[in-house]
C-alpha cells in the first residue's frame, strides 16, 4: 500500500510552439489507503491522468511519485501498480483460473502461491463456482469480477480502475459498485478510479478529483465537492439535477452568479416568480422545470407536493443558508 502524489503534473502532444497540452499542472495527495475517483466528461483528461500514474502515457512535466518513489520514468511493470480496463481484457481462449493466474505464471511464482491468491481473490469476489469456466459463459458483471480477481492476485501497491462499469447495465453497475466498496473496505488498497457518471463518483470516492479540460477543477470529499463547489463547472457537473446558476437573480450582485440546489428552494405564497414550463414525476420526488427572469430554474419537492400545471405561476424560496456566489468572470466560488 502506498501514496501517490502528483506534483504540478503536465501533458503535451507534440513539441514546440505546435503542443497540444492536454493536461495543466494536476497537484494531488492521494493517501495509503485511501480510495480516490477521477471524475469528468468526455475528453476532459481524467483517463489520461490515469494512463500517466500507470506509467502508459509519458510525462511531460511534474513529478510523480508512488510511494518514495519517484516513478515518472519507470516502466509499468516497475510501478507496482494493478489496472482494470473497461474492456475486461481477458483471453477468451483461457479459464477464468487462468486468467487470474496468468501475470504470476508470467513472474514465476510458484504454483501451490499461485493457487493460494487465485483462491482468496475468487472467494472475496465470489466467483470460486466459476474458475472452471471460460469468460464467455460469464455476465458481464462476472468478467469484470474476473478482471479485478486478476489484479488482486498481484498484490500491488495501487489499484487503478479506468471506466471499469461502463459496459455494464444500471443494475449490474449499481451492484458492480458495492463489490467494488467491500473490497476497498477488505484489502485497503491505494485506489484511483476514473469515470464520467458523478453518481458513481458520489457514491464509491473517499475523495474526488474533478477534471475540465484539463484542469483539476477541485479535489475534496463528496460532501465537499456537493455542498461547497469551488467553481461554476463543478457545481453543474456534480448533482443530478445541477444546481441552478442565475445571473440574473434578484438577490445576485452585479458580476456574481447565483447558485442554489433545487433541493434548497421551498415552494411558498410569496418569493421568487417562477413561470412553469413541466414537471417530471420520479417516484418520491417532483422536479418542477421553470422560468424566471428569462432563465431556467429546476426546484424539487417531495412527493405528495401539489403539481402545478404548465403555463401556471408558482413562488419559491431560497434558503439563506444554501445560497452560493461565484465570480461571473472566473466561475470561482467566492467566499461568504
Amino acid at each position: 500500500m502506498a501514496s501517490i502524489s502528483l506534483r504540478n503534473i503536465v501533458k503535451r502532444y507534440g513539441v514546440g510552439p505546435k503542443a497540444n497540452q492536454v493536461i495543466h499542472g494536476v497537484n494531488a495527495e492521494v493517501k495509503h489507503g485511501e480510495f480516490v475517483v477521477i471524475v469528468g466528461p468526455s475528453g476532459c483528461g481524467k483517463s489520461t491522468l490515469l494512463r500517466m500514474v500507470a506509467g502508459l502515457e509519458e510525462i511531460s512535466g511534474g513529478e510523480l511519485r508512488i510511494g518514495d518513489r519517484v516513478v515518472n520514468d519507470l516502466e509499468p511493470a516497475q510501478r507496482d501498480i494493478a489496472m482494470v480496463f473497461q474492456n475486461y481484457a481477458l483471453y477468451p481462449h483461457m479459464s477464468n483460473f487462468d486468467n487470474m493466474a496468468y501475470g504470476l505464471k508470467i513472474a514465476k511464482v510458484p504454483k501451490d502461491e499461485i493457487k493460494a491468491r487465485v483462491d482468496k481473490a475468487a472467494k472475496i469476489l465470489e466467483l470460486g463456482h466459476l474458475l472452471e469456466r471460460k469468460p464467455r459463459e460469464l455476465s458481464g458483471g462476472q468478467r469484470q469480477r474476473v478482471a479485478m480477481g486478476r489484479a488482486i492476485v498481484r498484490q500491488p501497491q495501487v489499484f487503478l480502475f479506468d471506466e471499469p462499469l461502463s459496459n455494464l447495465d444500471a443494475k449490474l453497475r449499481a451492484q458492480t459498485r458495492l463489490e467494488i466498496q467491500k473490497l476497498h473496505r477488505e484489502l485497503g488498497i491505494t485506489s484511483l478510479f476514473v469515470t464520467h457518471d458523478q453518481v458513481e463518483a458520489m457514491t464509491l470516492a473517499e475523495r474526488m478529483i474533478v477534471m475540465n479540460a484539463g484542469n483539476m477543477e477541485q479535489f475534496g470529499t463528496p460532501e465537499e465537492v456537493y455542498h461547497t463547489p469551488a467553481t461554476t463547472f463543478v457545481a453543474s457537473f456534480i448533482g443530478s439535477p445541477p444546481m441552478n446558476l442565475l445571473k440574473n437573480a434578484a438577490s445576485s450582485k452585479p458580476g456574481t452568479i447565483l447558485g442554489i440546489r433545487p433541493e434548497h428552494l421551498d415552494v411558498r405564497s410569496e418569493g421568487w416568480e417562477v413561470k412553469v414550463e413541466t414537471v417530471e414525476l420520479l417516484g418520491a420526488e417532483r422536479l418542477i422545470y421553470g422560468r424566471i427572469n428569462g432563465e431556467q430554474l429546476i426546484v424539487r419537492v417531495e412527493e405528495g407536493t401539489h403539481a402545478p400545471a404548465p403555463d401556471s405561476v408558482i413562488h419559491v424560496v431560497p434558503r439563506p443558508d444554501r445560497l452560493h456566489a461565484f465570480d461571473a468572470a472566473t466561475g470561482k466560488r467566492i467566499a461568504a
